[in-house]
């Protein structure tokens, strides 16, 4: 954090404060008052502290509702970043660090990008200051730590996913051949017809031993892929069958 503490009250120089926001989920933002409103609210009131520092609060608003922090490919972000090497900012603000990111290695491109542009982060309820080699160190060893709780998170997701599947829960997603979807119990029931096919596709895979030669012997023959309704009503046709159809319908 930046420390004008030894420059005289009244001339101080305004610090431009941006405020950034996020939240992984949609769920909860069309609420009056969400999570990013909470977030922008608690910035406001540690800028408002500092404001004999010459802090202030730029109205621009920097906020990514329902984007993970795992990646950049956010538009509030993108905006920010931006304007910082437009010069429009000298110090971001988040409630916690690992709002701006939870990767370590896009974390730490950006706080070159601040050093460089000569702009300061602050963390509302983390007390860093990214303008020393031991406060690089210790937001190094957080945003770590961060990006480790987002994968073991999805590893986690990934079991419960995938011990819903094996007991024939639907997970969503593009059905398979041989199955319809039973939205309201969320499982997959066999289709008879359908289940005809998989097995002549199963049969014939092993005497041809290609999935190449058995997707054009499919197509020849007037096949096509799984044709379900979306849950909103809209029907998807089948295609042309290819390797990687071949291969998921095996798998």
């Amino acid at each position: 954090m930046l420390d004008n503490s030894n420059v005289a009250p009244g001339k101080n120089k305004t610090l431009r404060c941006a405020i950034y926001t996020r939240k992984s989920h949609e769920e909860g933002l069309e609420q009056e008052f969400n999570s990013l409103d909470a977030q922008r609210e608690s910035a406001e009131h540690y800028i408002e502290a500092q404001r004999m520092r010459g802090w202030t609060a730029l109205p621009d608003r920097y906020d990514d509702g329902g984007f993970s922090g795992g990646n950049m490919e956010r538009p509030g972000l993108r905006r920010l970043l931006a304007d910082i090497d437009a010069g429009k900012i000298d110090v971001i603000v988040v409630y916690k660090v690992d709002r701006l990111s939870r990767s370590l290695l896009d974390f730490m491109k950006m706080i070159d990008l601040f050093n460089e542009k000569g702009v300061s982060f602050v963390s509302v309820t983390q007390h860093f200051s990214t303008t020393d080699p031991t406060g690089r160190m210790f937001l190094g060893i957080l945003i770590t730590f961060a990006q480790y709780e987002r994968e073991v998170i999805a590893e986690r997701i990934r079991d419960k996913v995938a011990a819903a599947k094996r007991r024939g829960k639907y997970c969503g997603g593009v059905p398979i051949l041989g199955y319809d979807v039973d939205r309201d119990n969320k499982k997959l029931l066999v289709n008879l017809d359908e289940a005809k096919t998989v097995q002549y596709i199963f049969r014939r895979f092993i005497q041809i031993g290609s999935a190449k030669k058995l997707g054009q012997e499919l197509n020849e023959q007037g096949y096509r892929t799984k044709a379900w309704t979306t849950k909103k009503g809209k029907v998807r046709e089948g295609s042309e069958w290819n390797t990687a159809h071949i291969y998921r319908l095996l798998n």
